[in-house]
């Protein structure tokens, strides 16, 4: 819990199982936001940390830190402060508390619905914390949908995040997440974009999560 916020802000974290015994090592950091309605836990319930445990202790994975933050506030004022108290307050007590590594090369953003709304308008506004974003079954708040090719735009070629979306055919989000892809395409923004069967459920997620964790796992394996 981080009590220097207002509200305080949740969190849940996932360290690696090496990270007591590797005091000198420092981790990329992961940071996971649930969905509208859920809470911190989402992605623990999805089965998240199971699923990297096995990846980093098979040798499939190296091994990095997970954040879980809390936005159970999203349907009162202070949810619509989420994102200032990520960026200015959890980030940095993160990076303080823990033996991150911290550079955006090392820092991946991602989320479910909301949380995926969330991570795309941070991901792209703030290109010097973020190099990856995923984006699942993506939501993405109504004053976003037009900001989208400026936050494009304003990140240098060389800088831009690479991204991941997802989602099911019988999402409702469908046609609003097909038209922010179809922007990514405009402008070459590495990205890898994917239509499945499904509906905006954790059924869906949960069929889904170990790609996600792979994937975000791999953008830190192959550098």
């Amino acid at each position: 819990m981080l009590e220097s916020t207002k509200p305080p802000q949740a969190y849940f974290i996932y360290l690696p199982p090496c990270y007591d015994e590797r005091t000198d090592r420092r981790y990329p950091v992961l940071y996971l936001l649930h969905g509208q309605t859920y809470t911190a836990d989402q992605w623990i319930r999805l089965g998240a940390v199971n699923i990297i445990d096995d990846l980093i202790l098979s040798g499939e994975s190296i091994p990095f830190i997970i954040v879980f933050p809390d936005d159970h506030y999203w349907n009162q004022p202070a949810g619509t402060s989420f994102g200032g108290r990520l960026v200015n307050d959890l980030i940095p007590h993160i990076d303080i508390t823990y033996r991150t590594t911290p550079d955006p090369r090392y820092r991946a953003i991602g989320g479910l619905s909301r949380g995926a709304g969330w991570a795309l308008q941070l991901g792209l506004s703030h290109p010097d914390l973020f190099s990856v974003i995923g984006l699942h079954s993506l939501a993405a708040f109504q004053r976003d949908a037009s900001k989208v090719d400026d936050w494009v735009l304003a990140i240098p070629p060389s800088s831009r995040p690479t991204i991941f979306m997802d989602i099911g055919d019988n999402d409702q989000q469908l046609a609003s997440t097909q038209q922010i892809e179809a922007q990514f395409t405009q402008f070459d923004v590495e990205h890898e974009w994917h239509l499945y069967s499904g509906e905006h459920t954790e059924k869906y997620w949960r069929a889904h999560v170990e790609e996600y964790i792979r994937w975000y796992s791999e953008q830190w394996n192959k550098q």
